[in-house]
């Protein structure tokens, strides 16, 4: 999504929590108008710093999240779940608010075909991802007024690392292409055309939606 935004003309700064990652990547070629950046979602003080760093911001993605599958059923593991992939949203969007009203910006937040259905692996971010939906629609009507748009994607099933145990499956692979509308996984490049979507001019008129990018998977 990164380099969807940049390859439309945006100045993006990436972050994550990953030194090693962040290294690797800015090691790599370089990517025109993306430069990454080290930010733990879980430090207020951090996210706090971080913003008042920023003199323009259009658009705040919040796509952090993680999953511990089979773990999530351990209290700690289902706390430190939900603090990043729901709480952090509530933490980055609150800081960035003051820059977004400024430039009467927009929040993208990303949920999940779970917001939808439910994994019993993964109860923790089964209900993040439900949370998710719950915190842009009040988002939307609380920024709203003052000109700030909230919205979400809701992806399936996407070949990305954190998928990769599944989609290298050749059973589990085509169970869920064979479920999906569209027949195939979707690919990372699939959320870049509803993320610029929402965060364009041309969805002027859209808050408080979550937009599914999952091929057809949950209705299926």
């Amino acid at each position: 999504m990164a380099e969807g935004f940049a390859a439309a003309g945006a100045i993006v700064l990436a972050t994550g929590s990953s030194e090693t990652k962040i290294a690797a990547l800015t090691a790599a070629p370089a990517r025109p108008g993306v430069t990454f950046a080290r930010l733990d979602v879980q430090d207020s003080a951090a996210i706090d710093t971080f913003f008042r760093g920023l003199s323009q911001l259009d658009v705040l993605v919040n796509c952090q999240g993680v999953a511990k599958p089979g773990a999530e059923w351990e209290e700690a593991d289902f706390l430190t779940v939900i603090d990043i992939n729901l709480n952090s949203a509530m933490r980055l969007s609150r800081s960035a608010l003051p820059l977004l009203l400024k430039s009467q910006g927009n929040i993208i937040n990303v949920a999940s075909m779970l917001s939808y259905l439910a994994d019993e692996a993964v109860p923790a971010y089964t209900a993040s991802k439900t949370g998710i939906v719950g915190l842009t629609r009040a988002m939307a009507h609380r920024y709203g007024p003052s000109g700030v748009r909230v919205n979400a994607i809701a992806p399936g099933y996407h070949k990305t690392d954190m998928t990769r145990a599944l989609w290298e499956n050749s059973p589990s692979k085509e169970k869920i292409a064979e479920r999906a509308a569209l027949k195939r996984w979707g690919l990372a490049e699939d959320l870049i055309g509803p993320t610029l979507f929402l965060a364009s001019p041309a969805a002027a008129f859209v808050t408080g939606i979550i937009l599914p990018v999952d091929g057809g998977y949950h209705s299926g």
